[in-house]
């Protein structure tokens, strides 16, 4: 089974020293997904600092195979009376 990487770039880089077997890439993909939501939960307000946090995922030979990128931040209302939904 082939072995996948999953690094992650958060501010702090965190590449995955030992991957994962994975039968495929929908497998790979559902993974990338589930451990993305784990982490940005386990991270709770610090997520919202406005750094761009990301999931690199790579295959054995090192290429990347596909990311995800996530960011988000507060954006104070200085007048609660002038909100516009859209």
């Amino acid at each position: 089974m082939p072995r996948y990487f999953f690094n992650i770039f958060d501010g702090k880089d965190a590449p995955d020293q030992d991957g994962t077997e994975l039968a495929d890439m929908y497998v790979v993909q559902s993974q990338a997904i589930r451990m993305s939501g784990e982490i940005l939960r386990e991270m709770g307000a610090q997520f919202w600092d406005g750094t761009e946090w990301r999931l690199e995922v790579s295959n054995e030979q090192g290429t990347v195979l596909f990311v995800l990128r996530i960011s988000a931040e507060e954006r104070p209302v200085t007048d609660p009376t002038n909100v516009t939904l859209p």
